[in-house]
């Protein structure tokens, strides 16, 4: 009983220097000195808040919302902000606020859609340009290249106007037309990587190319990719509201803050609300993006 009462300080000592020295390996890891440097960007913080905004608005757009968003009441037609209706109403009667609530869902899909389909199939166009060169390089660039030569928005147009106006449809011509710079982008990585000395020792050991390219190349262009991503979809959400200005995006009577922006502009010198109140919304969620993705570029950049 003497000899475990002696030693229990020894042990309770010994666990807490295991536990410092865990945190300081957690403290030292490249991800928590990350987000660290990402927290003292305020700029990057506050895009990151309104982003989280956003999301948070179209998980719980039906708790949010205080009418449906598609009902038409013509008798309160174009009423001003009240407390009834808080950004009050378009031409058809509908309630702008929830209109507005739910258009942040047609958004995050958009935004969340065109990174999925995007990113993947970028970095896999760049890191395989730059790691085999030659023809199979020159091909896939000079696609790249024919996409890049002309406007997003341009190339958006035409890519709808084939498939037929709808929400699934502008997505797809929304990522066709955003890939290039991510492909760039990993083929600018890959070239800086295929040559160096790890790669060479991989190579040694008899790892295929599929192998180097995507366990060893690809995950390295990650944080490029993730920051190149982050700050195109301010250029995303004006397309995708350029879209649904023209009548190409969400089909009525689907609530989309360009389609907003599109009907409400009859009626914008005696009802300024109709056009202000989407116009609001895309310009600080586009804003936002382009916040974060300057402060991801500051962290995540080994050459910032």
């Amino acid at each position: 009983m003497a000899g475990n009462l002696t030693s229990s300080p020894t042990l309770h000592g010994a666990d807490r220097a295991q536990r410092s020295v865990l945190w300081r390996r957690l403290a030292s890891h490249p991800l928590v000195q990350a987000v660290r440097k990402l927290r003292r960007n305020r700029l990057a913080m506050v895009g990151l808040y309104v982003i989280v905004v956003l999301v948070l608005v179209a998980l719980f757009a039906p708790w949010l919302a205080t009418h449906d968003p598609v009902r038409q009441d013509l008798v309160n037609a174009l009423q001003a902000p009240s407390a009834e209706h808080w950004l009050g109403t378009d031409e058809y009667g509908r309630d702008v606020y929830s209109r507005l609530v739910y258009g942040a869902r047609i958004t995050l899909y958009i935004i969340s859609m065109v990174a999925v389909l995007v990113g993947p199939v970028g970095l896999a166009i760049g890191v395989i340009a730059g790691y085999f060169g030659g023809r199979i390089e020159a091909i896939l660039m000079r696609i790249t290249d024919i996409f890049i030569s002309f406007p997003s928005l341009i190339m958006a147009l035409a890519f709808v106007a084939a498939m037929g106006p709808g929400l699934e449809h502008a997505v797809l011509a929304i990522a066709l037309t955003s890939w290039p710079p991510i492909a760039r982008l990993a083929r600018a990585e890959t070239l800086s990587l295929r040559n160096a000395d790890f790669i060479h020792v991989v190579r040694l050991q008899g790892a295929s190319s599929a192998r180097i390219l995507f366990r060893h190349i690809a995950p390295l262009c990650l944080s490029s990719v993730a920051v190149r991503l982050s700050m195109n979809m301010a250029g995303v959400i004006l397309t995708a509201a350029g879209l649904g200005f023209l009548g190409l995006g969400a089909q009525p009577p689907v609530p989309e803050w360009g389609a907003m922006i599109s009907t409400g502009r009859n009626y914008m010198l005696e009802c300024w609300w109709l056009v202000a109140v989407p116009g609001a919304a895309i310009f600080i969620v586009s804003l936002a993006f382009n916040l974060l993705g300057d402060g991801l570029r500051d962290v995540l950049d080994p050459r910032a």
